[in-house]
């Protein structure tokens, strides 16, 4: 589904997420705020963020990491229904403690 400005992407946060994204860094958590502006805007291949890729054996999951050095952060997100445009952020942490076998 090809996406323009006029119909932007909807991102929501699960409830782990949600945690996850309020105990951040002030400076991560900034840098969260602004890929999930430029996926509502764009939609959810984000091809230009640092390690971004698909979740190799996982349909339509995504990830990307959200700053260089230790600890790395990342977020993973799942396209949950094209036909409305709607994303899911399902983890926003540390690459140490990311479980990406775990996603589906």
């Amino acid at each position: 589904m090809e996406t323009t400005q006029d119909t932007p992407w909807k991102v929501r946060f699960n409830s782990k997420a949600k945690k996850q994204r309020d105990t951040l860094p002030d400076d991560i958590s900034s840098v969260l705020r602004f890929l999930v502006a430029e996926i509502e805007q764009e939609g959810p291949v984000q091809a230009e963020w640092p390690h971004y890729g698909k979740l190799v054996g996982r349909k339509d999951m995504h990830h990307c990491h959200l700053n260089r050095g230790r600890p790395t952060y990342v977020a993973i997100w799942k396209v949950m229904r094209d036909e409305v445009c709607l994303v899911e952020i399902q983890y926003a942490g540390t690459h140490e403690k990311a479980r990406y076998k775990n996603y589906k």
